[in-house]
């Protein structure tokens, strides 16, 4: 692995204007390791890896494609494994604190997933750069990269309301979790679970079980009487996981369910026959 650095600092005088002081293609694993307490804010994009970035003590797991957020005063060190490289770009002012304002950028949301694309533009931008732009190309990339959160910006009510929307377009997919639909909106987990709620009054777990729990319920109402199909479009790859969740909701299992419906007569089909593999 090549492990030589690609470090440009800003001149003086521009470094004052702009508030940027340095562009970094971080290799040294060392470097990385070394705990440093930050006189600017820092923007990371990883380039290739695992690692965990560390900021007051607390853990960030990163992987290729991920920005994190590091900020003025914040001790910070990263573990890296293996492949870990990542680029970085120092700043300080209070345009960017309103940026960050703006797109609720802060210590409880600092790490956004899905930014591959970036990799190639700040690689090239820096090898590229030279004493009269690396200022205008450092601030570029910070600026275009703060841009790229205006999908994902606005109040705690328009997040959660995009969750719901997602959740509610999506909950047949059995792989749909509070992971899945953070990296859709582009915040971490963590910032999510703690919204969802404080805003919903329940966890985003219990919310999305409900949510197919209904479906299934619509469904058994509506004459659908396969245990194993229902939980199939409903978002549940186990059908017996689902019968277990449907009568500690319910009350009943899904088949006393359907012959309640029915008030008696022919027996569906039993849940243990069908529901073997996920």
């Amino acid at each position: 692995m090549n492990e030589n650095n690609i470090c440009k600092f800003i001149p003086e005088a521009l470094a004052f204007e702009r508030e940027i002081f340095n562009f970094v293609y971080e290799k040294k694993h060392a470097a990385m390791k070394k705990h440093v307490t930050l006189a600017a804010s820092k923007l990371c994009l990883v380039s290739r890896g695992e690692p965990t970035f560390y900021c007051d003590g607390m853990p960030t797991k990163c992987s290729t494609g991920s920005i994190i957020f590091i900020f003025e005063g914040e001790e910070s060190y990263v573990e890296p494994d293996d492949k870990t490289e990542y680029l970085y770009i120092t700043f300080r002012g209070t345009r960017y604190d309103e940026l960050f304002r703006r797109f609720s950028v802060n210590r409880s949301n600092r790490c956004f997933s899905g930014f591959d694309g970036l990799i190639p533009m700040w690689s090239e931008s820096l090898s590229r750069a030279i004493d009269d732009n690396i200022d205008l190309v450092a601030e570029s990339m910070l600026i275009y990269t703060l841009s790229r959160l205006t999908g994902v910006s606005g109040s705690e009510k328009d997040l959660i309301e995009r969750v719901v929307r997602l959740s509610e377009q999506n909950y047949m997919d059995p792989e749909l979790s509070l992971a899945t639909v953070s990296a859709e909106v582009r915040y971490n987990p963590k910032y999510v679970s703690h919204l969802f709620k404080k805003r919903m009054g329940m966890g985003y777990t219990e919310y999305l079980r409900m949510l197919r729990l209904k479906n299934a319920i619509a469904l058994f109402d509506h004459g659908l009487d396969s245990v194993k199909n229902v939980a199939l479009l409903s978002g549940f790859s186990d059908p017996l996981y689902f019968s277990s969740v449907f009568k500690g909701s319910v009350g009943k299992s899904p088949k006393e369910y359907i012959m309640s419906r029915r008030g008696g007569g022919n027996e569906p089909d039993e849940v243990a026959d069908d529901s073997r593999s996920k």
